[in-house]
């Protein structure tokens, strides 16, 4: 009998670290995602550059987590509190952990790179190159590792009630925090807004990379959400992330239609762009918790979500906060009101916490940022000149066009 159980474990644990590795892979396949969708929505000059950004920045993250962030948000933490301790690279396997620790820090780490992603569309096309990649060094090894223990690591947020199941506030809010702080530093794109307030648009050059970027994300979803329920190996867990799927595709699906449906209600024309947001809006007012609303309500998120982002990446416009891609409406707005509705499926969370937690995380990531931003400006600068962004940031910056049979 003994050995029948201990067979029994191991084919759990074998299981169990098995999806959360398989997770992961979707989660890094999102990397190929934002890659895509950031180059449609920008203009051909400056294609390489947002390229050069995703792959770097992931290869960052991945590092910059595995020798200093894993262990500040993770391991050999005191219970509570908002300092963490530092525990030896990697720390050790605890004896009643269901998956291995290897795998748990796969998985985490792709969500650090989702979140510095966010950052990179923001600030597309007038951003020097290793200007962003120095604050990726530190977004990924410090800020992000903080404010994510406060909740996944067991610290302060968690102990007051806050519920995030798979980062709309941890990991998409961070992202967009991070983004406003460098937007408002950085100004907007050359002729983007008019001295008489007027707001020029600004095409992005590839519709089809855009839309092959937003299912590509789409499909990664389901590691994110899917794999944050972090085991298989029971009945209860495998009936949980059916729902998980079932509910993270309901909200995509049906902030697209809201988005179209908005789109042509105020412009006569179905608008691809917003579309493409309207999912991913979705998307991430659902991360919040996709395991507990039914189908009905997932979709009622999803179409909220997809009325808000198109009406937030116009209020941005009016603000003259220039964002290329929307991130800061998606990943932002989007993630503070999928916090704000998790208390009204889930009977555990409560309004308060979940205000308490959108407001800490904010509040911290931007100034954090802030900091880090502005000191990145007085000692190398953080935008290029006119000259610079007018020729493009793949010349300035890699030497490299994308397209360069195609000339404007």
């Amino acid at each position: 009998m003994e050995n029948i159980v201990a067979e029994v474990t191991e084919l759990r644990f074998a299981l169990d670290t098995f999806y959360l590795l398989m997770s992961g892979v979707l989660v890094m396949w999102m990397a190929a995602g934002f890659s895509m969708l950031e180059a449609g929505l920008v203009r051909a000059k400056n294609t390489t550059e947002i390229l050069t950004k995703n792959v770097v920045l992931f290869a960052i993250a991945c590092t910059m987590f595995l020798l200093v962030g894993y262990n500040i948000m993770y391991v050999d933490n005191a219970a509570g509190g908002w300092l963490p301790s530092f525990g030896a690279l990697m720390g050790t396997q605890a004896s009643d952990a269901g998956h291995s620790l290897e795998s748990d820090f796969f998985f985490q780490v792709v969500f650090v790179a989702t979140a510095m992603s966010v950052v990179s569309g923001a600030v597309a096309e007038r951003m020097k190159l290793f200007a962003f990649l120095v604050f990726s060094v530190v977004f990924t090894s410090v800020i992000y590792p903080l404010e994510g223990y406060w909740t996944w690591g067991g610290g302060f947020l968690s102990e007051a009630g806050f519920s995030d199941f798979a980062g709309s506030g941890i990991v998409h809010l961070a992202g967009a925090a991070a983004a406003l702080a460098g937007v408002l530093l950085l100004g907007a794109r050359k002729g983007k807004y008019g001295k008489d307030g007027s707001v020029h648009p600004i095409p992005g050059s590839n519709m089809p990379l855009a839309t092959l970027g937003t299912f590509i994300l789409w499909m990664g979803w389901f590691g994110f959400n899917g794999g944050s329920q972090l085991a298989l190996s029971t009945a209860d867990d495998a009936q949980a992330i059916g729902v998980v799927f079932l509910n993270t595709n309901a909200a995509a699906a049906t902030g697209a239609i809201a988005a179209l449906i908005v789109s042509k209600f105020k412009w006569g024309k179905a608008d691809l762009t917003m579309i493409l947001n309207g999912a991913l809006a979705g998307l991430v007012a659902i991360t919040a918790d996709p395991a507990s609303p039914s189908p009905l309500f997932a979709c009622l998120i999803g179409a909220v979500a997809g009325v808000i982002v198109v009406y937030s990446i116009i209020t941005f416009d009016k603000l003259k906060i220039d964002d290329p891609v929307g991130a800061l409406s998606v990943h932002g707005v989007c993630g503070i009101f999928g916090l704000l509705v998790v208390p009204l499926s889930n009977s555990d969370a409560t309004f308060g916490a979940q205000i308490y937690g959108a407001a800490v995380i904010f509040g911290f990531v931007f100034a954090a940022s802030w900091v880090v931003w502005s000191i990145i400006k007085v000692t190398m600068g953080i935008r290029v000149t006119a000259e610079e962004e007018e020729t493009g940031m793949d010349l300035h910056d890699c030497g490299i066009e994308a397209y360069p049979e195609f000339k404007d």
